[in-house]
């Protein structure tokens, strides 16, 4: 029964592109929990650069989404600013933003999925894990990219107030990394792509990428992140992923 299941056998283009992102998710499934630190390197069209350092504690939530904090430790000006996310699978996701200064936990609206990531080019829908039951799918063609035999498939976020129309992703067969992400705005118009790169390896299994490149072709502006020191398996539990451990988030 194995030999006509599985992606290269799905029937319809939609079909092929659901079976590819549901295999995605079945090979992203079980890391539990991890740390990483992150540093946002900012470039404005005129190539002024800025720069923050964040610290990243992810949880993987059975059934639903994942959890995650991100915590800003410098320059000064954003020092103890923290994002709390809790992805759905199904409906909007809930956001949270503790701002230091105000000493207030603000809460970010459905509406504002498609505002900035503190000033970055990533969309605070951007930063929520990736669930399968977001999008819709449609599987375009396989073509090479970067040397790499790819998936390219488009997917069409089914949740409200997305700032995108579609994504088109390039994913490469063998490992389902992500090498590639076009975003398409409201009006059907390219807006930004993400490139990722260096991937490595850990746990045998997960393949993570060093390096998150987003471009904002409407604006010239760019994001790079560079994340580095993932760490697994911490034991992180639910508690430690609460508005009052934004405000403990030190």
């Amino acid at each position: 029964t194995l030999l006509f299941t599985g992606p290269a056998f799905a029937e319809t283009p939609e079909e092929k592109g659901l079976a590819i992102a549901k295999e995605d998710e079945k090979r992203d499934n079980g890391f539990q929990d991890f740390t990483a630190n992150m540093v946002m390197l900012l470039k404005n069209r005129q190539g002024e650069e800025s720069t923050r350092h964040i610290r990243n504690k992810t949880l993987e939530v059975e059934g639903d989404g994942d959890k995650s904090i991100s915590i800003f430790d410098r320059p000064r000006d954003v020092k103890g600013t923290a994002l709390l996310n809790f992805t759905h699978k199904v409906g909007t996701d809930d956001q949270w933003l503790f701002l230091p200064a105000l000493k207030r936990v603000k809460r970010i609206s459905s509406a504002n999925k498609s505002g900035s990531f503190m000033g970055s080019e990533f969309a605070y829908e951007d930063v929520t894990s990736q669930e399968v039951e977001k999008y819709s799918y449609k599987w375009i063609r396989d073509e090479d990219h970067e040397g790499e035999k790819c998936f390219v498939f488009e997917r069409y976020p089914v949740y409200k107030n997305s700032g995108y129309t579609r994504q088109v992703v390039w994913l490469d067969q063998k490992d389902y990394k992500i090498l590639k992400i076009e975003f398409y705005d409201r009006k059907n118009a390219s807006l930004k792509t993400l490139t990722q790169s260096k991937f490595k390896q850990y746990l045998d299994k997960y393949w993570y990428p060093e390096e998150m490149h987003m471009e904002n072709h409407q604006t010239g502006k760019s994001t790079l992140l560079t994340w580095t020191n993932y760490k697994f398996k911490n034991g992180l539990k639910d508690k430690d992923f609460n508005k009052n451990s934004l405000k403990r988030a030190r």
